[in-house]
């Protein structure tokens, strides 16, 4: 059953959701400006719109489109200089690291972490760990040689913004740490520096310092900063939000922001959560969810915990099994229209595709069909479902460009999982699946946007709940943003959000200029 409800009295932002799931550098990082109370939200969306999308200009926003007395619409369906530092015993000489690389692989495990821990890095893991983190701190480090007892990790850079910088090794005394983390959160950034400098160094072992319960100061460690991978090929790094995200677009160009997230149930999440940091954080235009768990009854109820601003919504639920799969997108931008399902009734009794057209392109929400415990569905999946999304996409295609996201259930390479060889009969990650997701649509004209700006970066979207493979960031990226060939020019971010948790997945973005 479809409906479309108008003048629904919705209420704060998405907001009350994730304040307990976001890792404590982030809610750090938020910018203090953009913290605001909720009540206040309201008038200043309307003003980061029209920043971002020119009104009289932009067509994706149709102006005085919305009939008279129709509020809101809801439908159901991130060149050191040569240093030397010394802690205790412990003499690094960087300079000799770098004339000579092999020092590091000859090191033992005691020596490695006596090294690591002096330059104030985490000395956990295999001997393969701690030299992958030695190498990038030689490679990419600064340390400043001061008189301490401690030191800090100090990434300069602005979680909310995501400028690529330099992340350098600082050696704080504790009168200078409590300065600096004042600072920090005063200004809204963790080791904010005008003198920083960009540099390429991705695979650094990035941790934040927090304070623990007795006072003392400890390292908090962010898993996914960590190369994790069962057999890393040469010149793979890990993904880093911190360094990798690039500086936002001016305020004058007309872009849009999109985000994607596989929430396991929806309902969940909402339980005593906020989301006014993620929101105000990314401000995006877009949000598109899958796996809500949703029936048509609860679309009423979630829909007056949404935010002002917010007001077009559009939801698909399973009717073959209740509780079950489910699909939404929610926007602050009005849509020309609104498509639910692929048309195919053997396809669209899960409500698993939401489509929503824009004057610039088409945006397709979708949760692909998992193979599932023994490949039952592989058959279906492969055969079926795949090329009937291929053939929908390629429909639309001869209109507009097309952008497809969501959870596609397929970790498309060996670089897209944490241990390729042991799941090669996992769903998600046969020969079959991977083929499938090659021929329908890569070689179709769509372009993978995070591998496309990522070539050689391990960045993983789901971690299973079984092992907690989160921890370790032991994961799979099942996650994506694919666009038509001739709109992948136009992306300037596609990005991971591995601090976000609630689910077993975190939440993906794309910036789009427009």
């Amino acid at each position: 059953m479809l409906f479309f409800i108008s003048n629904l009295p919705m209420k704060s932002v998405l907001l009350l959701w994730f304040r307990p799931f976001l890792h404590p550098f982030f809610s750090l990082a938020v910018n203090e400006s953009r913290l605001r109370v909720a009540t206040l939200i309201r008038p200043l969306q309307k003003n980061a719109m029209s920043s971002r999308l020119n009104r009289s200009s932009v067509p994706l926003f149709t102006q005085n489109s919305e009939p008279r007395g129709a509020g809101r619409g809801v439908s159901v369906r991130r060149n050191s200089n040569e240093a030397v530092v010394e802690e205790h015993d412990c003499k690094v000489d960087i300079q000799s690291f770098r004339d000579d690389p092999s020092k590091i692989e000859a090191m033992t495990v005691q020596k490695l972490r006596m090294t690591l821990r002096s330059v104030g890095l985490l000395a956990k893991g295999l001997k393969r760990d701690l030299v992958a983190a030695l190498q990038s701190f030689v490679e990419n480090g600064t340390v400043e040689n001061q008189s301490t007892q401690q030191t800090e990790r100090n990434s300069s850079v602005s979680a909310s913004y995501g400028d690529t910088v330099k992340a350098e090794t600082k050696i704080l005394t504790p009168k200078k740490r409590q300065s600096a983390e004042s600072d920090r959160v005063s200004s809204g950034a963790i080791g904010s520096n005008p003198s920083s400098r960009k540099i390429n160094g991705s695979s650094e072992v990035v941790s934040s310092i927090v304070k623990q319960e007795d006072g003392v100061e400890g390292m908090q460690n962010e898993p996914w900063a960590v190369l994790a991978h069962k057999k890393p090929k040469k010149g793979w790094i890990p993904y880093n939000p911190r360094i990798m995200r690039p500086k936002p677009l001016s305020k004058d160009t007309k872009s849009v922001k999109i985000l994607s997230w596989n929430v396991n149930g929806l309902r969940a999440l909402l339980k005593g959560s906020s989301a006014v940091e993620l929101a105000e954080r990314e401000d995006f235009d877009i949000l598109c969810l899958q796996e809500t768990k949703l029936q048509e009854k609860d679309i009423l109820t979630i829909t007056k915990s949404l935010m002002d601003g917010y007001h077009y919504t559009y939801w698909t639920c399973s009717v073959s099994k209740l509780g079950y799969s489910g699909t939404a997108i929610i926007s602050r931008i009005k849509p020309i229209s609104v498509r639910y399902g692929l048309g195919i009734s053997e396809h669209d009794g899960e409500g698993r595709v939401v489509m929503v057209e824009f004057d610039s392109f088409f945006l397709l929400n979708v949760y692909v069909p998992n193979s599932g415990d023994g490949l039952k569905r592989l058959s279906y999946r492969i055969t079926e479902w795949d090329p009937s999304l291929s053939n929908y996409m390629k429909e639309l295609e001869k209109l507009k460009p097309v952008i497809l996201t969501g959870d596609l259930n397929c970790a498309h390479q060996e670089i897209d999982i944490y241990n390729p060889a042991g799941n090669r009969k996992s769903a998600g990650f046969t020969i079959e699946e991977r083929q499938s997701f090659e021929t329908n649509f890569l070689e179709k004209g769509f372009v993978d946007t995070f591998r496309q700006k990522h070539p050689d970066v391990v960045g993983y979207t789901y971690w299973g709940y079984r092992h907690g493979g989160r921890k370790t960031n032991k994961g799979w990226r099942l996650d994506y943003f694919l666009v038509s060939d001739r709109m992948a020019e136009k992306v300037h971010d596609s990005y991971i959000l591995p601090d976000v948790g609630g689910s077993d997945h975190c939440p993906i973005g794309l910036v789009l200029k427009l």
